[in-house]
């Protein structure tokens, strides 16, 4: 691997939300308990460490445990531009936006381009976009 990979840390929503990303972008999702890596500062069910595989965006989590913070996103987004068909990106975008909140609408600018952004129930803030016409 050599792009830099998200690692978010998440409030006992690890599972969950893993899960999720792995429905919204079509890949598997890979889950280690607590108990499987033998840690016993926190349930044994919680998510040391998870990650996405087989698809198109790469991303890591686990639930905190102890004193480590949880995921608190500001001033950062996670652009998906120009890495799907046009039709798929917006697929992406509307399932991300399902319980989370669009931030701007997913629309055409003067420049050509479409763009939009939403923070997905989990906190996570997307910037997907594409260049051209959705048929095309």
């Amino acid at each position: 691997m050599t792009d830099p990979t998200p690692y978010v840390h998440f409030p006992g929503t690890a599972r969950e939300a893993l899960t999720f990303y792995g429905e919204v972008f079509g890949c598997g999702v890979q889950l280690h308990s607590f108990e499987e890596f033998s840690r016993t500062d926190g349930p044994a069910d919680a998510i040391a460490h998870g990650y996405l595989t087989g698809g198109p965006v790469a991303l890591f989590g686990a639930d905190v445990s102890g004193d480590e913070r949880p995921l608190r996103s500001e001033g950062m987004m996670l652009a998906l531009l120009g890495t799907a068909a046009p039709s798929t990106l917006r697929h992406w975008f509307n399932r991300l936006g399902e319980g989370g909140r669009v931030v701007d609408d997913l629309q055409t600018r003067p420049w050509g381009g479409s763009d939009g952004q939403v923070i997905d129930r989990y906190g996570l803030h997307w910037l997907i976009g594409f260049e051209g016409h959705e048929g095309g």
